[in-house]
């Protein structure tokens, strides 16, 4: 178990993500300010929507480098995702501090998948979809081995699937999710080309033809 201060946001970090944020609120001045200097980490829980509040799991984030720091304290900082974590108990109060923590665990995290031709696949089926989305020149590069947080945020996951890929921890599972939302993805996309080619063929003359059959 360990102790950590939270930065809540409406948005869902991967382990070893890049993420720029614009520090306003005096309270996460106070955290980042205190994380630079101290060398620690901070937390940053998902809030998929404000009736729900902080979710069970989140991701812990490191400060890279301090980009600017304007006249009036506000920072612009780099940041990137360490290791997710799920919170066992809130801390909203903490002694002579403006922002809130939470003591956290840290599940064991399975980042190699063991099945190559399962990352391929996926990769596949993203290539597919961005050439039948026209966006082919927008094709994340291929690493390998392939890690599922590397493409979570390029097929079109709604937040909650996004969060829900957080909470997976084993690499062959988030690519079998990954899978799965990207062949319906794929017939999605394929069904609305064939509507816009019936869109096309409105009003045109159209030489159709049932073959060689008794009707």
């Amino acid at each position: 178990m360990n102790f950590i201060p939270i930065f809540p946001l409406d948005i869902i970090v991967y382990p070893g993500e890049p993420l720029n944020l614009h520090i306003f609120e005096p309270r996460y001045k106070e955290l980042i300010n205190e994380c630079m200097k101290e060398r620690k980490v901070f937390g940053m829980p998902v809030v998929l929507d404000k009736d729900r509040g902080v979710q069970e799991y989140g991701t812990s984030m490191e400060v890279i480098e301090l980009v600017k720091e304007y006249d009036n304290g506000e920072l612009d900082v780099r940041t990137r995702g360490l290791n997710v974590f799920r919170i066992l108990e809130m801390v909203k109060e903490i002694p002579d501090k403006l922002y809130s923590g939470a003591i956290v665990s840290y599940p064991q995290n399975f980042m190699a998948s063991g099945d190559s031709n399962l990352a391929n696949h996926v990769f596949s089926e993203v290539k597919r979809l961005y050439t039948l989305l026209s966006v082919s020149e927008k094709f994340p590069e291929q690493k390998k081995p392939m890690v599922s947080y590397e493409i979570a945020h390029q097929v079109g996951l709604s937040k909650q699937q996004e969060y829900e890929l957080l909470s997976i921890f084993t690499e062959i599972q988030r690519l079998e999710y990954l899978r799965r939302h990207l062949d319906n993805m794929t017939k999605v996309v394929q069904e609305l080309e064939k509507v816009k080619e019936r869109i096309q063929l409105n009003g045109h003359f159209r030489n159709l033809s049932l073959g060689d059959t008794n009707l």
